[in-house]
């Protein structure tokens, strides 16, 4: 096979602009997915099943859709309602803290109902407001256990985020697009577009097994 490592050369500058972009919009969606996630685990768990219902259906929306459906509607659909012409990456930027909210809010859910219901009945007999020992007693032990899902979700968005080439977010996957494109060659863009994801991929899971360890210990 003839591989012309002088195209992955010329490239190599689009290919640093992907990945800080690459990370930046992960890093936008696990911020923002995990503040709108945290509300809407919380909503969630409330007893009312009419309060509850509009937080089971985001939830039903965002994980029984595929995100590339979810991009192209908020890019095409939702975006020209505020602005003429959307930017494609604030665009890829609200749809993947979005999509990562439905999951996150579920890590939030399950973290804290996997904590003893005696601990909150025990903070409330010391005075302690429900908000109070949720912050204090409660939250502090789930986010521990919160730590591993958390950190797949990451992994998972950093993935995730090359679906924004669709709508030309120039991330990674879309200068690998963009040389595919001007070379007419398959091997050279994206057998370097994998092995750039899998060394973000493996470089995160490592410094969150140290996390853990460090949670752990």
């Amino acid at each position: 096979m003839d591989f012309r490592f002088n195209m992955i050369v010329e490239y190599a500058p689009f290919f640093l602009k992907g990945v800080l972009w690459t990370i930046g919009l992960s890093l936008v969606g696990i911020f923002f997915g995990t503040i709108l996630g945290l509300a809407i685990g919380l909503g969630k768990m409330v007893q009312s099943r009419l309060v509850r219902l509009p937080f089971d259906w985001y939830v039903h929306f965002f994980r029984g859709t595929p995100l590339f459906v979810q991009i192209l509607l908020i890019h095409f659909g939702v975006m020209p309602i505020f602005t003429a012409q959307p930017n494609p990456l604030v665009s890829g930027a609200i749809s993947l803290s979005l999509n990562a909210a439905a999951y996150i809010a579920e890590i939030f859910r399950a973290g804290i109902q996997s904590i003893d219901r005696g601990q909150m009945e025990a903070a409330r007999s010391l005075g302690m407001t429900h908000v109070q020992a949720m912050r204090y007693i409660i939250l502090p032990q789930a986010i521990k256990r919160m730590i591993p899902p958390l950190g797949n979700e990451f992994i998972v968005l950093i993935k995730d985020s090359s679906l924004a080439a669709i709508i030309a977010a120039p991330e990674l996957m879309y200068w690998g697009r963009a040389m595919q494109g001007q070379y007419y060659r398959v091997w050279e863009p994206y057998l370097t577009v994998a092995l750039i994801y899998l060394v973000l991929t493996l470089s995160l899971s490592k410094l969150l097994h140290r996390l853990e360890r460090r949670y752990d210990a």
